[in-house]
C-alpha cells in the first residue's frame, strides 16, 4: 500500500497532568489519501483544530503516530518541522494575515523569500500559485483592493506556492459571505483533481463540508462517523 498523504495511528494529545489534563484526542485512526478532499466536522472543543495542528508538525502528539507523506513527524527537530511546513504542508486559517504593504505576489512569494529563495524565482512562483487560485491579473494589487473572498484565495495561493502537496485549512470561509464561502470551498475542491493537492477542511458547516469526497465527524477526541461521498465511491 501506497504512503497516505496524511495518516494518523492511534494518536492521543492530551494538554497538562494529573487530574488536571484534559484529552483534545483519544486514540485517533484516520487515513487520507493522496489527491483528495476530506472535511472534518464536529462540535467545538472536539479536537478539530489539534489534528490540523499535528499534522503540520506544530505540536507532537502525547502518543500514536502522525506521518505526512510516509514520514514520520513525532521527535522532528524545530528545523525539520519547519522543513515540513516549507516543502509539503500549507496552512489556511480563519485570520488570513496578510501584510498590507506588499502586493498579493509579494504576499504569496514572502515564505520562499524567508527561506532563501532568490525573489526572482520566488514571485515567479507565486504568480503561478495565484494564476491557479484565479488571480492571474491580480499580481500587483495591495490586499486591501480585495474582497474578503478574494484575500482568501491569496492566502490560499500562499498555502500552496511551491511544492506543497496538502493543505490544511481550519474554518477559512468563518468570516466570509455565503458566496464568498462557496467560491472558496470550490476552489478547494477543485484542487486535488487540477493539481494533485490534498486538502483537509476543518468545517462546522454541513453544506461546505458537501463538496468534500469523504466528512470525518469528531466527537470527544474520537471519530465517531467516517462517511465517503456517493459518487466518490461509484
Amino acid at each position: 500500500m501506497t504512503a497516505a498523504a496524511v495518516e494518523f495511528q492511534q494518536v492521543v494529545k492530551q494538554f497538562g497532568s494529573g487530574p488536571t489534563a484534559v484529552t483534545a484526542l483519544a486514540g485517533v485512526d484516520l487515513r487520507v489519501e493522496t489527491a483528495s478532499f476530506l472535511a472534518v466536522m464536529g462540535p467545538s472543543g472536539c479536537g478539530k483544530s489539534t489534528l490540523l495542528h499535528l499534522a503540520a508538525a506544530l505540536d507532537d502528539p502525547t502518543a500514536g503516530s502522525v506521518r505526512v507523506g510516509g514520514r514520520e513527524l513525532a521527535g522532528l527537530s524545530m528545523e525539520g518541522r519547519a522543513q515540513v511546513r516549507r516543502d509539503t504542508v500549507g496552512l489556511v486559517f480563519q485570520r488570513l494575515n496578510l501584510i498590507a504593504s506588499l502586493t498579493a505576489k509579494e504576499n504569496v512569494a514572502l515564505p520562499l523569500e524567508l527561506d532563501g529563495v532568490r525573489p526572482k524565482v520566488a514571485r515567479a512562483a507565486a504568480a503561478d500559485a495565484l494564476a491557479r487560485v484565479g488571480l492571474r491579473d491580480s499580481l500587483d494589487r495591495y490586499p486591501d483592493h480585495f474582497s474578503g473572498g478574494q484575500q482568501q484565495r491569496i492566502a490560499v495561493a500562499r498555502a500552496l506556492v511551491g511544492s506543497r502537496s496538502v493543505l490544511l485549512a481550519d474554518e477559512p470561509t468563518a468570516a466570509l459571505d455565503t458566496r464568498s464561502a462557496d467560491d472558496i470551498v470550490e476552489l478547494l475542491a477543485s484542487l486535488p483533481a487540477s493539481s494533485g493537492t490534498t486538502v483537509v477542511l476543518v468545517t462546522h458547516d454541513p453544506r461546505l463540508a458537501s463538496w468534500a469526497q469523504r466528512t470525518v465527524f469528531l466527537r470527544d477526541g474520537v471519530v465517531v462517523d467516517d462517511t465517503a461521498r456517493l459518487e466518490a465511491t461509484a
